[in-house]
Formats: C-alpha cells, structure tokens, sequence
C-alpha cells in the first residue's frame, strides 16, 4: 500500500496484496550444470510499441521469468527497430496488467532530458502502482537521447558526476516532505513528492567502464551490465557491492534457424557490434545506421547469441554467473516475442518447475 509524503495516511482508495517474488529454485541444465541465476526478460521499447510491451510482460510473467527490465529510450537506436514509447506510461499499464513480474527500468537517464526531480516523481508513482516489485535503473545516458532538448552532451566524467548528484536528488525527494537541493548540476526549491511507496525504492546502476563500476558499488543499491565482463563486477563489489545484486543483460536471437537468427539480428540489432564509445556519443538513428553498415553476419555470431537451440543459451547464462552476476535478463531480438517465451518457458524456465 502506497502513503503519503508523511507516510501517515492510505494514498490508494483500494486494498492492495503484496505479491513478493521469492528467490526462483535453481533450475538444472543437463546433468552437470545447476543455474544459481534468477532469469528475467527484456521488454526493448525501441522494437515493439507499447501495447505489445504490455503483452509481453503478461506473458513473461505467466511463463515463469520472475523479473523484466523494460528500456527507456527517447529515439530508437536505428530507424528500423520503429518504436520508442513514454516508459513510464507503459510502465502504468503493466502494473494493472501483472501481479508477481518485479520491473525495473533498463535504464533511465535522470539528468538531462528529464530532470531527477521528475523522475522521483515518475519512480514514486510506479513503485506505489507496483508495491513490492518496482525498482529503477539509471545510467549516464547516450547523446541519441539526451541532446533532443539542445542541451550540451557533457564528457563522460561530468556525467557520471552528474549521475551521482541526480541519485542524491531522488533520495531527498523520496524521504518525504518538502525539500529543497543546491547542487554543482541540479536546483529543487520547495518540492515535495506526495504519493511515495512503503518501501524505499531501489537504485540500480548500470556500468561497463571502472569508474561507473565503483559509482554503481558506492552509491548504488546493485549493478546493471551487458556484458560477461568479471571485472566489472569485481571492480563493483570492491567499491561496496559486493551483497548487492547485479543484473546482466543478455543479447539472443531464437528463430527457427541459425541463418534466420543471424539475418533478423542483423537486421534490427546491428549496433550490438558498434564498438567502444560510439554508443554513447552518436546522436541520430541515422549515424547509427551508417555505422552499422560496417557489421557484418560475423560480428553477429560473435555478440548475439543466434539460432533455435537452447544450450549456447545456457552457455552464456553461465558465463554471466561465473563473472559474478545474481541475475540475468534475455533481450530477444525481433518480432517473435511469443514464441521466444514458450521457448523459455519449455527449455529454460519450465524445467526446474514443478
């Protein structure tokens, strides 16, 4: 149930049951593999438009992933993926549409575009329509997203200063009351978010670089990353992170054939293979889309994990765990979200179900 800033009176009009989700039982790949992992889903709002990221989110929950992180994106990456919705919008419609299904956001930029102030407010009002299983994830953003309002894309040293200052915004906002903040990047006067949930909601930080990976153990309430890489979380859990969770992201693209898989990711997740720092730095679909004309069917293979069997999944699945991480999410790249999920549901989810 949901309170006011003085967390003295019921906000909500209706009786709310809290639906934890437990730790997942462990789920056996084949004979000598025991998966310690939870298993979660990516909800990619820069393929699907927003009714059908209700729907997935439905399914995912039905089918047995215990969590779901849905990305927060102003443009799309390249034209081609065709969509990118207002995340907090479809974020209200899940939380009518789902009861168990822990979300988080992966992840939200809450310092250029949209200033942290609003988000708190945005992040208050979800974790009170999700009691329980809300949390969000923030990260330093990407210029695609952030220059729209024609504000300087800063270096990636003040973003991350930046990063933290915004952080520290939310939790005064969220503590309740009227509160005030002068800071080196942000100036709240006199604001108060009225409707905050029961729990303090928690921060996820996402990291790929060493500094981010220490900001994200310092301040953060656990890490998000893309990659199987073990020193970033090992970096993490020296900067204070060591019993908090870390959530990787994992890249797939099941289809009924290996050559299928390979032509739809390529063809609508090329930028999985756009090294280094460009993500972060183009600021159009359309450089996007030229730098990808470098990718190759090969670059794919080596970034996305293609075809319709499910042991290089589990494969992949383990490197994450064995670098560290608690949780680990599947990006199913394309438009067959429905058969990917029965897919998880049969060969990866069902069969450490009773």
């Amino acid at each position: 149930m949901c309170v006011n800033g003085s967390r003295g009176e019921a906000c909500c009009e209706r009786s709310v049951t809290v639906l934890r989700v437990m730790r997942s039982r462990p789920r056996r790949f084949g004979r000598d593999h025991r998966l310690m992992a939870e298993i979660g889903y990516a909800l990619s709002s820069e393929e699907h438009p927003p009714a059908d990221l209700v729907r997935w989110a439905e399914l995912a929950e039905k089918a047995g992933f215990t969590f779901a992180l849905i990305s927060d994106h102003y443009h799309p990456w390249i034209d081609r993926q065709g969509h990118s919705s207002f995340v907090w919008g479809v974020i209200g419609a899940i939380s009518q549409r789902t009861e168990r299904l822990v979300l988080g956001t992966g992840v939200t930029c809450p310092m250029i575009r949209t200033h942290p102030a609003i988000i708190a407010q945005a992040v208050a009002t979800a974790a009170c329509l999700m009691p329980g299983r809300f949390f969000l994830g923030v990260g330093s953003g990407e210029n695609l997203n952030e220059h729209i309002l024609g504000d300087k894309w800063p270096p990636a040293g003040t973003r991350l200063e930046m990063l933290e200052e915004s952080i520290e915004v939310m939790r005064l906002l969220w503590e309740g009351g009227q509160q005030s903040h002068e800071g080196d990047y942000y100036l709240v006067e006199n604001a108060r978010v009225y409707d905050l949930p029961e729990e303090p909601v928690k921060v996820m930080v996402a990291a790929s670089g060493e500094k981010a990976a220490q900001l994200a153990g310092r301040v953060g309430d656990g890490l998000i990353g893309t990659s199987a890489k073990a020193e970033t979380v090992d970096t993490f859990k020296k900067a204070g992170g060591t019993r908090k969770p870390k959530y990787g992201q994992l890249t797939v693209c099941w289809a009924k054939s290996e050559k299928q898989a390979v032509k739809t990711a390529l063809e609508i997740w090329p930028t999985a293979a756009i090294p280094g720092q460009l993500g972060q730095e183009l600021a159009l679909p359309a450089f996007f889309e030229q730098a990808a004309e470098l990718v190759t069917e090969e670059h794919i293979r080596e970034q996305i994990v293609c075809g319709p069997d499910a042991k290089p999944i589990r494969d992949k699945i383990a490197e994450y765990e064995k670098a560290g991480y608690t949780h680990v999410y599947l990006h199913q790249v394309g438009p067959d979200q429905e058969g990917f999920i029965r897919f998880c549901d049969q060969e990866l989810l069902g069969s450490g179900r009773d």
